[in-house]
């Protein structure tokens, strides 16, 4: 009778720990299954969050004057320094490392001893990043290469790409988004600038 009974325990501890294990394996199954990617519009939402949190539109937006001073031109928003915007006279004692760093009244355009630096076109016009696959965008974002090229020569101060080394896959990927949502903005920005090629102002 005692060996009957031992029997009838063991085959019932058996039963419950291989329905439990299953159970289990049920359970992070069907989890897993649950944990959903994000929608596109969720994408570009986060996108937008990042972007602005992150003040992407401080040197890539050209300014209004208001009564409260410049503000962000939604107009042109996120275009990049201005085709046709010609930069005031740069005196050749103000350059140089340990001397001044100018930046353009509108925040888009800056001058030191690395040279002449312009805010991006990062609207998804073929003149800014419409054609940029993510991959040129995660690249440029967080190595520093000019068009997220490998060959390409680093990004001048003052983007902070490496402030953005360590952000997560799906922010840069959400930001991207954002940034191809936007209106397209055909606008040419001009070519950095080595400081050997700055013009000075005469006398």
């Amino acid at each position: 009778m005692r060996s009957k009974y031992l029997f009838f325990s063991l085959a019932f501890l058996l039963i419950s720990q291989t329905s439990c294990k299953e159970g289990s394996e049920e359970y992070s199954a069907k989890a897993e299954t649950e944990i959903k990617e994000p929608t596109k519009e969720e994408q570009i939402k986060r996108g937008e969050y990042l972007a602005r949190t992150i003040g992407r539109g401080h040197c890539h937006t050209p300014k209004k004057m208001t009564e409260n001073g410049p503000v962000p031109d939604l107009d042109r928003w996120m275009m990049g320094h201005p085709s046709n915007s010609e930069l005031p006279a740069i005196e050749s004692d103000d350059l140089g490392p340990g001397k001044w760093l100018l930046m353009h009244g509108d925040l888009t355009a800056t001058v030191g001893p690395w040279g002449i630096s312009y805010g991006a076109n990062l609207t998804p016009h073929e003149t800014g990043i419409g054609n940029w696959s993510f991959d040129q965008f995660r690249k440029a974002m967080t190595e520093g290469k000019y068009k997220g090229m490998d060959n390409s020569r680093p990004l001048m101060p003052p983007m902070p790409w490496q402030s953005y080394a360590e952000m997560k896959t799906e922010d840069l990927q959400a930001i991207y988004e954002y940034l191809m949502s936007l209106e397209p903005i055909e606008n040419v920005v001009p070519a950095y600038t080595p400081p050997d090629r700055i013009v000075v102002a005469t006398e």
